[in-house]
């Protein structure tokens, strides 16, 4: 039987889903409680992991190693890199990269770590497109792109910063914990996907947009996931 491990950084990209899920125990372990219940009738584990990639990648094995998780979604805001995403708006991540990983003074590529065999950690294509399917019919109104996600240990709010990004290594959205948890999961080989409302524009206007509209791009997300469980 599958078993979804779901992950969010802060709690209010989580709190939604609790709240709506059969909570069967909580276990606590590094300084993260893991609610394992139901919901919509799926066996998930719901856990605020904490910011950063750190948090981020311990979250994930504990998932594999105390879980067993045959699934992992990681919920929560980004900030845009497209100027075809507007604030609210959704990115299905098909890949996750990071943008502060930098071994270019030994030959690598920007978001190369040195011994991985990929640059651009991959989601499972069919989460991807059970997501893609989710999207259409639980969160229609709103714009959904697929593709690329950066991540680092920044909030990016600076148009120089932004720019760097999108040179470096592209992608639709940038926050602070999906390559972490893609290259967790890769390791592990645990299919995923990461899913990222957004919640700024990741340029001068980021540390005001952010806290205006952070709940209501995570409420995006889980309108999202809730449906999506339901198609793993």
């Amino acid at each position: 039987m599958n078993k979804i491990g779901i992950i969010g950084a802060m709690e209010l990209e989580v709190e939604a889903l609790k709240a709506e899920m059969s909570v069967k125990r909580i276990v606590e372990k590094a300084s993260m409680k893991f609610y394992e219940g139901t919901l919509n009738q799926a066996e998930v584990v719901i856990v605020q992991c904490g910011i950063g990639k750190v948090n981020a990648g311990i979250c994930v094995q504990i998932l594999a190693d105390c879980f067993a998780v045959t699934h992992i979604i990681n919920t929560g805001v980004a900030g845009s890199l497209s100027a075809e995403l507007d604030i609210g708006d959704l990115v299905i991540g098909t890949e996750a990269v990071y943008h502060d990983m930098d071994v270019t003074s030994l030959g690598y590529e920007i978001g190369q770590v040195p011994g991985m065999d990929v640059r651009f950690f991959p989601a499972d294509t069919a989460m991807v497109e059970a997501a893609r399917v989710s999207c259409r019919e639980a969160v229609c109104d709103i714009t959904v792109r697929t593709g690329k996600i950066a991540s680092g240990d920044q909030f990016i709010s600076s148009k120089e910063a932004k720019e760097h990004i999108i040179t470096a290594v592209g992608g639709y959205c940038t926050e602070m914990e999906g390559a972490a948890i893609a290259h967790a999961a890769y390791l592990n080989r645990i299919p995923f996907v990461i899913i990222r409302a957004i919640s700024d524009k990741a340029d001068d206007s980021a540390h005001m947009d952010y806290p205006s509209f952070e709940k209501a791009a995570a409420a995006h997300c889980s309108a999202l996931v809730r449906d999506f469980v339901t198609k793993i």
